[in-house]
């Protein structure tokens, strides 16, 4: 039986403090055409939020990076998911994330690093960027991954600025992940699915 690349299901799994990681998440969702999870916060999903997940082809995680690693609200998900490691409900799934914060460096390779972890403890497929970064003196704000990032997208917000203010470029790179997360999913999984 084949599948149809509509029937594939994604879903992004995000924590946001102030704003600006949902808008990042917004744009990845738009790029992956996934449905949106927010862990709320006091660090939980609803169980139709769970079932969900379950059904997904694909998960994007997204947090901001707060003292070096992701919210501790994303933590106690992240935790909680050891419910569907002990039964294997997303072994073979394929994984993307990322994250936000005030600073330039930020520690937020280390949340990138977090998310990979999580993703290779459920024995899923992780997918980097695939873009090059902008990083020559002609390079401006609002240039495709101007964080150099190439795990998952990183965004930079000022801590006194608006999610509103926030840089095109950095949410132009989450859309542009979100579609490559998806299309390396409809390979794997419409590849996989005979026809």
């Amino acid at each position: 039986m084949s599948m149809h690349p509509s029937e594939l299901k994604g879903v992004v799994i995000f924590h946001s403090g102030y704003g600006h990681t949902k808008r990042v998440a917004d744009a990845v969702a738009a790029g992956a055409k996934a449905g949106l999870l927010q862990i709320d916060a006091d660090g939980n999903l609803s169980d139709q939020a769970w079932a969900e997940i379950e059904h997904a082809h694909y998960i994007i995680f997204g947090s901001p990076t707060y003292m070096g690693g992701p919210s501790w609200q994303f933590k106690k998900f992240a935790d909680a998911s050891s419910k569907p490691w002990f039964a294997d409900l997303w072994k073979d799934k394929v994984f993307g994330g990322f994250t936000n914060s005030a600073s330039v460096n930020g520690d937020k390779l280390a949340t990138l690093q977090y998310f990979t972890l999580l993703a290779a403890q459920h024995r899923g497929i992780w997918v980097g960027v695939g873009m090059k970064s902008s990083n020559t003196k002609a390079s401006q704000r609002d240039d495709i991954n101007r964080m150099g990032s190439f795990l998952g997208p990183m965004a930079l917000s000022p801590a006194d600025a608006a999610p509103e203010e926030m840089s095109s470029g950095d949410l132009e790179t989450a859309r542009l992940y979100g579609s490559r997360v998806a299309e390396i999913a409809a390979k794997l999984f419409l590849a996989s699915t005979p026809h």
